[in-house]
């Protein structure tokens, strides 16, 4: 069987329903055709915002039977793993930076699978380096990917960087206050306190999904995400067009938006995904300044959803050591770095290396401060 390994500049030229045979039920909704199709044709991922796609694609005597997600970037916005410092040190030796490659699901440091298929990764491995050794690309860079790919990636020259973020488990709860018990007394009252605060207020939240989700139910939505940018004075990474391409595809990427409402009116809300085993906590905005709304809406509603639906874990997003006292724990998380030159490459390795020192202690440091009995310690 002939294999031909070949570049892309947009996933729609890509059979859907050939792609989607590459996926598993596990997978996360982020890798999912609509969705890396929905950021391509609103124009989130473009060429203009600092996203060339390069997508790879393999083919077996003509049929799909592998993907990887790849952009050429020329900036390094809207991916969560930090380089900044690594493209001043490579520009003040004389070297261009970018562009760069990247593997990553733009605006989501979310884990998934980054090379999708069954077949052997290697020859991907080596087209990527042909093409930047073609035009001159000094590095490649694969965020987040599944644990099977990191070993892989380690055996190739690739530079291992860790990070970390927190993340609730579903100890089989039966719910929230069976939650709550694992909890010594005084972070216990602390979170029923946050809670009360906005019971009390008059505040209830309304849940839509894919199966009740509506149109305008995204521009309620939208009005609240760009605000929680508007006050930081910078444009938003997502445009209304691409919430609407997710609401076409509700049903695959299943979508779950929290409303807050106050006096029938929506003041806030939280936008998740899930998938079979993972709720995922992506946006969110309101439009008050409301003490305790933002666990409310964006921790507390979701955790009571996974100990209803039986999900084992809840991903808000990276980093917030607040969310060590509501009982999120701390997660190593992973990133390769393949650096052409070897001067490059030794240098990025000792940064790493010094890095991940830094992060482990730490690491064990919110370990020794979660707010669980002792029984329940991780």
């Amino acid at each position: 069987m002939k294999t031909n390994l070949n570049f892309i500049e947009d996933i729609s030229s890509v059979d859907k329903s050939a792609y989607e045979r590459l996926l598993n039920a596990n997978d996360s909704p982020f890798i999912k055709h609509s969705f890396l199709e929905a950021l391509e044709t609103s124009g989130c991922v473009s060429d203009i915002k600092g996203w060339k796609v390069n997508h790879l694609l393999s083919k077996k005597d003509k049929a799909l039977d592998g993907f990887l997600p790849i952009y050429l970037k020329n900036n390094s916005y809207g991916e969560f793993v930090f380089d900044h410092s690594w493209s001043y040190a490579l520009e003040r030796a004389g070297r261009k930076y970018y562009p760069k490659l990247l593997t990553a699901i733009p605006f989501t440091p979310c884990e998934t699978r980054k090379v999708i298929t069954n077949d052997q990764k290697l020859p991907f491995i080596e087209k990527v380096l042909s093409f930047m050794q073609e035009k001159n690309i000094e590095s490649w860079h694969i965020l987040f990917p599944d644990n099977d790919l990191g070993a892989f990636l380690k055996k190739n020259k690739f530079v291992e960087r860790i990070g970390y973020k927190f993340v609730w488990k579903n100890k089989q709860y039966h719910d929230f206050d069976d939650y709550l018990n694992i909890f010594k007394s005084r972070q216990r009252k602390n979170i029923k306190n946050e809670r009360k605060k906005i019971s009390k207020l008059g505040i209830t939240f309304e849940v839509k999904d894919k199966n009740n989700l509506k149109e305008d139910d995204w521009d309620d939505f939208y009005i609240f995400y760009k605000n929680t940018y508007d006050q930081r004075f910078q444009p938003p990474y997502l445009n209304k067009d691409f919430f609407y391409h997710v609401h076409q595809n509700k049903k695959e990427l299943s979508p779950i938006i929290f409303f807050a409402v106050h006096e029938k009116k929506r003041i806030a809300a939280s936008l998740c995904f899930k998938n079979n085993n993972a709720l995922y906590g992506r946006h969110w905005g309101s439009t008050y300044n409301i003490d305790s709304l933002h666990f409310e809406c964006c921790y507390y509603q979701g955790i009571e959803y996974c100990i209803h639906n039986r999900l084992e874990i809840f991903d808000p997003g990276v980093q917030g050591e607040h969310k060590i006292r509501r009982g999120f724990e701390p997660k190593l998380t992973k990133s390769f770095h393949y650096l052409k030159e070897l001067d490059f490459r030794n240098a990025i390795k000792d940064f790493c290396l010094r890095e991940s020192i830094e992060i482990k202690n730490y690491i064990e440091a919110c370990k020794r401060y979660t707010p669980f009995k002792k029984e329940y310690k991780i």
